[in-house]
């Protein structure tokens, strides 16, 4: 499936839960009809994929380093991040993110829980993410 062109046009929302789990290489293995919703994707179309197909250019790649290298260490991670519907538009969400563990304590993949990001968490998120774009 091709990633959408970004569009600088922001898609809102204002109220409910965006839920996703993944295995541990971040493969969706389930999302809920929220996160369709706002993705702007049906779920078969997200099954089986990589939960970047939501990655927004704009993001720098140290967010998503500083995410990952957090939960595969088994701790949870939180953050306001701008992700990519598939008609191009972006949105913006407070995202919490766990590992998930087996009864061995091994990490067989991961849960995302996500809200509408507040405008005073985009603003901070902007400040921050434009200096690390500097910085790549």
């Amino acid at each position: 499936m091709e990633r959408p062109a970004p569009i600088d046009e922001q898609y809102t929302f204002e109220d409910g839960v965006i839920v996703s789990e993944t295995d541990s290489r971040g493969i969706i293995t389930y999302s809920n009809r929220k996160f369709c919703e706002i993705a702007g994707y049906d779920k078969s179309e997200l099954k089986g994929k990589n939960h970047n197909i939501v990655r927004h250019p704009d993001m720098p790649k140290a967010a998503f380093r500083d995410l990952w290298d957090t939960i595969q260490k088994g701790e949870t991670w939180t953050g306001t991040i701008k992700n990519l519907r598939k008609d191009g538009r972006y949105y913006w969400v407070y995202s919490h993110v766990a590992p998930i563990f087996d009864d061995d304590g091994e990490i067989t993949g991961y849960t995302a829980a996500r809200k509408p990001a507040t405008p005073e968490e985009i603003e901070e998120a902007e400040e921050i993410y434009e200096k690390l774009l500097r910085e790549e």
